[in-house]
């Protein structure tokens, strides 16, 4: 079963956010072994300058590579990244299980992620919008399921 895992900067804090991401973990569970392992970001003041925000990027960013599989295929989700169709995506994924190659997603903090973790991948972006780090979980494992749904014919995609 393909190996597919999460690495947030930040629990959900809404019930409402984790009964939604609760729903699509559990039916990802029929198509790969999801793991999702949340960091906690660093703090920062209430309105930090441009270098208090860099140094903390630069602290998560070490986190978030420290915990990156040496052969995996990363994905950073970011604002910067290419956009692509649900398509498209699906046909990663799916290259992906027939390559047998663990799938990393990287979600940054509401600050978003160091340089040097979106050298570590490919930068993926699902809209030129800003959404809410939490929600974007949410967003990440709809499409991640959509994607499973897509590549084996079922009708949920349409």
């Amino acid at each position: 079963m393909m190996k597919i895992t999460i690495l947030a900067m930040a629990g959900l804090k809404e019930p409402y956010l984790r009964e939604a991401a609760a729903e699509y973990q559990k039916r990802l569970g029929g198509y790969c072994s999801l793991k999702i392992i949340e960091r906690t970001p660093v703090h920062l003041p209430e309105k930090p300058s441009e270098k208090e925000i860099a140094a903390a990027l630069e602290k998560e960013g070490d986190d978030l590579l420290r915990l990156l599989p040496e052969n995996a295929y990363v994905t950073v989700l970011c604002i910067e990244g290419r956009q692509c169709s649900s398509e498209a995506f699906a046909h990663t994924v799916e290259h992906c299980r027939n390559a047998g190659q663990e799938m990393v997603f990287v979600i940054g903090s509401s600050y978003g992620l160091a340089e040097k973790v979106k050298a570590r991948g490919h930068a993926v972006s699902f809209s030129e919008m800003t959404f809410p780090h939490q929600l974007f979980r949410v967003m990440l494992l709809e499409q991640l399921y959509r994607a499973f749904r897509i590549n084996s014919g079922g009708a949920y995609h349409k």
